[in-house]
């Protein structure tokens, strides 16, 4: 059954009001959804990660429990948040791995201008996450938009409306966040050599 957007909003605004037991009636609802966005983050992990996208949906639905009092704007911005939370729970799982086993790694071959990326190692997500993060200092907006498209699977016209854009500007800071990431990632002295 198809849900409607103004359905899940209302729901949201009664999770922002407190209402905790919204949450179980909203993961149905936007469950499918969730693993859709899962499936597409675990595509550029590597082929022996431990995780499933069920698993990653879990794991984000209790992150979302923990959050107390976030307002959401609209479906659009919740799954922004469930988005970051997904990236965040994989960028912890690869510090935690990396801890346990050092090891060296090269970026791979398949990193492109076009940011179409297949994450083959712990090393290669937290050098995405370190870029990113490099990126948010210089350029919040352009960061997210790389974070919500990249990560999240958002289209350009979600992301839009997550971010209250307008797709031109979502397209634009797109490209540009995307050529200098791929810039700083291909950097020989970063030891990420393609």
């Amino acid at each position: 059954m198809e849900t409607s957007p103004a359905e899940v909003t209302a729901l949201l605004n009664k999770l922002a009001d407190g209402d905790s037991s919204v949450l179980a009636r909203l993961m149905p609802l936007i469950y499918d959804e969730l693993h859709r966005r899962a499936a597409a983050y675990m595509l550029h992990e590597r082929s022996t990660h431990t995780l499933q996208p069920t698993a990653l949906v879990h794991e984000t639905y209790l992150k979302l429990v923990e959050q107390n009092k976030t307002s959401f704007k609209n479906r659009a911005h919740f799954m922004a948040v469930a988005a970051k939370l997904m990236r965040r729970i994989l960028i912890d799982r690869a510090r935690a791995r990396l801890s346990e086993k050092r090891g060296g790694g090269q970026f791979p071959d398949s990193w492109n201008g076009s940011f179409a990326v297949s994450i083959n190692s712990q090393e290669e997500l937290l050098a995405v996450n370190d870029a990113l993060q490099t990126l948010q200092a210089m350029d919040s907006r352009q960061a997210e938009i790389v974070e919500l498209r990249f990560f999240g699977g958002l289209t350009v016209e979600e992301t839009a409306e997550a971010l209250g854009t307008s797709t031109r500007t979502v397209e634009r800071e797109w490209t540009v966040a995307r050529a200098w990431l791929y810039s700083q990632l291909s950097k020989p002295e970063s030891g990420n050599e393609l």
